[in-house]
């Protein structure tokens, strides 16, 4: 089954079985790898990607459900030169991964998150959250990760990095 979509502004085309998930046919068809497969039963939130502009656990849709669709991974999230989405920005200021496993599906929740919630609390965030799995436990990080990335966000402006010598 040939189905057509956009990938990160790009348009693809894959040659994959209907039965296929789009997770798989993300990282083994198009080569990116940067979304995870964890559970395969969507549990963990590791696969999230932007679908049509809204988070979707990719390892819960058929990718013949994909077609015509806008997809964004988070390899393309960042600018063209490489600048990070103030989301990244923010995980990486804010020490919001640990092994690093979750990171892609949890900043692409997050980014879903801060969009349609922007300015939302602590515990609001805990709770939007919910369906992404950190087996690190590095939550606390992760949610002041989210709100300095909202913040970032909803103002335009860039994150405040700290210089360490």
């Amino acid at each position: 089954m040939q189905v057509a979509f956009t990938v990160n502004g790009r348009p693809a085309t894959v040659d994959a079985p209907p039965n296929t998930f789009l997770v798989h046919a993300i990282r083994e068809h198009l080569h990116l790898t940067g979304t995870h497969v964890g559970c395969d039963t969507a549990q963990c939130g590791a696969c999230t990607v932007h679908m049509n502009g809204r988070a979707v656990k990719s390892c819960n849709i058929l990718v013949g459900q994909a077609a015509g669709a806008e997809i964004t991974t988070i390899e393309g999230i960042a600018q063209p030169d490489g600048t990070m989405h103030p989301m990244q920005a923010a995980f990486k200021e804010c020490h919001g991964l640990q092994c690093g496993f979750c990171t892609p599906g949890m900043v692409m929740s997050a980014i879903d998150l801060c969009t349609h919630h922007p300015k939302s609390s602590e515990s609001e965030i805990r709770e939007l959250l919910d369906g992404n799995l950190c087996r690190c436990t590095g939550y606390q990080n992760i949610v002041k990760a989210v709100k300095m990335g909202g913040e970032a966000m909803a103002s335009g402006t860039p994150v405040k990095t700290t210089v360490t010598a």
